[in-house]
């Protein structure tokens, strides 16, 4: 597993760098957060080559964890000890993975630790909102209501991401297609047409010597240019895994018309998830950094946490954000309204019904659009390329004529 450097502030003032393990530079940052430090910054270790293969992570699917959720609110509404009803779960769970980890969790129950705790203590392997939610649940006496709510939030967030997609499966296809076709006539077309001119030995346009050029430069370094291309990729997803998230995360944002889904998106997190924890029992300022650990874009998570202090020291929760600039102007209005009348948590909800809505507009117009600009380029690439190499087989036959 890689290792991170973090630049942390302890509990007793001081300023230290702490070695951490972790999948990620953000797993790394929450582990040190949970034990109570303030997370400055963190960068990448010592780096080894065995960190650019898989690991066999134990990763618990969102829909598995959202059907065992489910399971559990049924069993608890039926009045059943939690011991029991992990059990029951146990013997019907298929997951050889998950099993493992509920029969854990199990026995750290049944050995007197509580419900939260236990799932707490398997760090971001389930989501953080989660154990703090059952956390509230278990002191308000309301684990069902917890329950419930947490399964209402997290069927939100599946739903959006299932339609996100459901809408990019046929423009990801189109490209993948037009990529192959493009390739195919590089590789097996056009050297035809290259054996043909060179028997001429004439003059061949520009464009024509260019498409050559750019054909023999595949067919003679494919392979180079393929594993270039992978190294490439693997370095660059290892660099946005480490440091390059935040650089990555606020590029996304500036993207024409996907920053701004990607944006609204972020907002619908962080109030979904902040109105589902107060709803619970959950106090203002662990709600909000719990909050914004939910927000997958680091450069809106980063922001919003930035406002804990503030929101601690007495200061309007909509003031902080606006402060910010992460939030619409839209959100911290209804959040200023929900604050001002007591039903924050409601108007925190509206706002995430109503990014949700607009989500789904937004994505169905950037599909629409997205459809024929591929269909536009590769239209154009296909024609500059038979242009290429008719071009010479015109002029070929009217010097034939003349």
């Amino acid at each position: 597993m890689p290792e991170f450097i973090v630049r942390v502030g302890t509990p007793d003032g001081e300023i230290v760098e702490r070695t951490v393990q972790a999948s990620s530079a953000r797993a790394a940052q929450e582990e040190l957060q949970r034990q109570g430090m303030h997370v400055f910054e963190a960068r990448r270790g010592v780096f080894a080559w065995r960190d650019l293969f898989p690991r066999g992570k134990r990763v618990i699917s969102t829909e598995r964890f959202l059907l065992f959720n489910q399971e559990l609110l049924a069993l608890v509404k039926a009045g059943l000890p939690i011991i029991q009803s992990f059990d029951i779960m146990l013997e019907r769970q298929k997951d050889a993975r998950f099993r493992e980890v509920l029969a854990e969790i199990r026995e750290k129950i049944k050995s007197g630790v509580a419900l939260s705790d236990a799932f707490s203590s398997y760090g971001d392997m389930f989501p953080p909102i989660y154990s703090t939610s059952l956390r509230a649940g278990e002191r308000s006496g309301d684990l069902e209501g917890v329950l419930r709510r947490f399964l209402r939030y997290q069927k939100i967030i599946v739903n959006l991401r299932k339609r996100v997609v459901g809408a990019l499966i046929y423009p990801a296809v189109l490209i993948a297609l037009s990529i192959c076709m493009i390739v195919i006539m590089l590789t097996k077309v056009i050297p035809k047409f290259i054996e043909f001119f060179a028997g001429f030995g004439a003059e061949l346009p520009p464009v024509t010597r260019f498409a050559i050029a750019a054909t023999s430069l595949l067919n003679d370094h494919f392979w180079i240019i393929a594993a270039t291309f992978i190294i490439v990729a693997v370095s660059l997803r290892k660099w946005i895994s480490s440091t390059g998230r935040m650089t990555w995360d606020r590029i996304k944002l500036r993207i024409p018309m996907v920053g701004g889904i990607l944006h609204r998106f972020a907002i619908m997190q962080f109030t979904q998830s902040l109105g589902t924890l107060l709803s619970g029992g959950t106090p203002m300022v662990p709600a909000i950094e719990i909050s914004s650990q939910s927000v997958t874009n680091q450069d809106i998570s980063a922001k919003i946490f930035s406002v804990v202090q503030n929101v601690r020291e007495g200061e309007p929760l909509w003031r902080s954000l606006e402060g910010t600039g992460a939030i619409s102007d839209l959100a911290v209005e209804m959040i200023k309204v929900g604050e001002s009348t007591g039903a924050l948590t409601e108007m925190l909800n509206n706002v995430s019904e109503f990014y949700d809505e607009e989500i789904e507009a937004r994505l169905s117009r950037l599909v629409a659009a997205i459809e024929p600009i591929i269909l536009v380029v590769m239209g154009i690439v296909i024609a500059v390329l038979l242009y290429a190499f008719y071009l010479p087989l015109f002029q070929l036959s009217t010097v034939g004529q003349q």
